[in-house]
């Protein structure tokens, strides 16, 4: 990786590219440490970590802190990442939206501008969720529809910004901007997170505890990042051959090939989806200021990954069970969405292909449908072990940290993303090279 970075800075485009994307990461940290004007943020701060709990957390580690903090880009990019789940999802159930998916770079523009619109009517409605939320609350300095205009305009515009940044980065620096983006901001969250966890388990310990907790602390993160590249890596290769043709005198085709299925198909979606809905409960309760006691409390501790593993709160494992099942569940659903076995087979077909011992059109089908859902559980369930780690600890120890298996599964996907685009970039030059010559 190190002697991939080394090669890059010494082709000028590429160079560039890399300055420009460090450019625009400095004004996404900057913009992330200043505060929307009319709200209290310390107020705010203060009520989020009490009350939001594991889905804090996500948008904390997903935002880098600005949302905790109530800065002009609060919001990031959880507006947009949000919107393009939407329409990824929609082009399955609309047949407008497929047609313009296959209709080429046209095509892919069309759906560019949706998922802008889509985009900023979604930091719009958040805006005025949390808006509502403050005034209730009492968290608003500035009072009467102007100030709440201020505040949605200015939580909007800085998602919009945000996004525009992330565009220009994908353009004219290195890899996805929005991913890049996600990125930085979860690397933003680690040295506060490892402050804290130095300070609750090292600090003031003698030097042999604090060695013993050092050591599990970087075998922890250790072991979780090598299930989280094993996973992001693992792929089940289906061997294609195609049927050989004549033409001419000549015979064509016959050549080898493969459908690669990736293990963990629905990347993180899954993860962000239960989460999203275990937490939804509680934004409503806190949202509406609803008052809750006795078995409806316990309900609410119980969606909150906080008190999961946690000795304390035994029936707290009825959420996690729900957590689970919900994980399981979208990891069959996105694949199911992003991933058609019937398209596939009659492709295949339509090509000459066929997978070997297996016979063209609906047996081909089955046979994919088979291995997928044996894929996409195995996924489902090294997902669950590296989403849930982290919960474990928490729930154990107290160990409570912004990033976790979610956070590292976004880090090394897009770490490999941007290197492959850094060697192709570099490939494609040295042939350019060769043919100028």
């Amino acid at each position: 990786m190190f002697k991939t970075l080394r090669d890059a800075f010494k082709v000028k485009e590429i160079r560039m590219g890399l300055l420009f994307t460090f450019f625009v990461l400095i004004v996404i940290r900057f913009g992330s440490l200043i505060p929307v004007p009319g709200l209290n943020t310390v107020a705010i701060k203060e009520y989020l970590e009490s009350a939001l709990g594991d889905a804090n957390s996500f948008l904390s580690s997903f935002t880098g802190g600005s949302f905790t903090q109530m800065s002009i880009f609060a919001l990031n990019v959880t507006p947009y990442i949000t919107s393009s789940i939407i329409i990824q999802l929609l082009t399955i159930a609309i047949p407008a939206l497929e047609e313009m998916q296959k209709d080429g770079e046209d095509g892919r523009k069309k759906i560019t501008a949706i998922t802008r619109y889509v985009t900023i009517f979604l930091a719009v409605i958040e805006s005025l969720g949390l808006v509502i939320g403050f005034d209730r609350g009492h968290y608003m300095t500035v009072t009467g529809p102007l100030g709440y205009l201020l505040v949605i305009i200015t939580l909007t515009t800085g998602s919009a910004f945000v996004m525009w940044l992330g565009e220009r980065v994908t353009e004219k620096g290195v890899g996805n901007g929005i991913s890049i983006i996600l990125l930085i901001n979860i690397v933003s969250r680690m040295p506060s997170d490892f402050s804290d966890l130095y300070t609750k388990f090292m600090k003031g310990q003698d030097i042999v505890d604090q060695v013993i907790a050092g050591a599990i602390i970087l075998a922890v993160i250790l072991v979780t990042t090598i299930l989280v590249v094993l996973l992001q890596g693992g792929v089940r290769k289906i061997p294609v051959q195609h049927a050989q043709k004549v033409q001419g005198r000549r015979m064509m085709g016959g050549q080898q090939s493969h459908i690669p299925l990736k293990v963990n198909t629905s990347s993180v979606i899954p993860v962000i989806f239960a989460s999203s809905i275990l937490s939804v409960p509680m934004v409503v309760v806190n949202l509406f200021n609803i008052n809750t006691s006795g078995v409806w409390a316990k309900i609410l501790r119980g969606m909150n990954s906080n008190y999961w593993f946690n000795p304390a709160y035994p029936w707290a494992s009825v959420g996690l069970i729900i957590y689970i099942l919900l994980v399981v569940f979208f990891a069959y659903f996105y694949t199911s969405v992003t991933f058609n076995p019937m398209e596939v087979a009659n492709n295949l077909k339509k090509s000459g292909g066929f997978i070997p011992g297996i016979r063209p059109g609906k047996p081909t089908q089955d046979y994919l449908n088979k291995i997928l859902n044996y894929i996409v559980f195995i996924g489902a369930v090294g997902l669950l072990i590296v989403a849930v780690i982290p919960i474990f600890f928490n729930g154990m120890f107290g160990a409570d940290v912004s990033f976790g298996g979610t956070s590292l599964i976004i880090i090394v996907g897009v770490v490999l993303e941007t290197i492959d685009q850094i060697e192709s970039k570099m490939i494609v030059r040295n042939y350019s090279g060769f043919l100028n010559d």
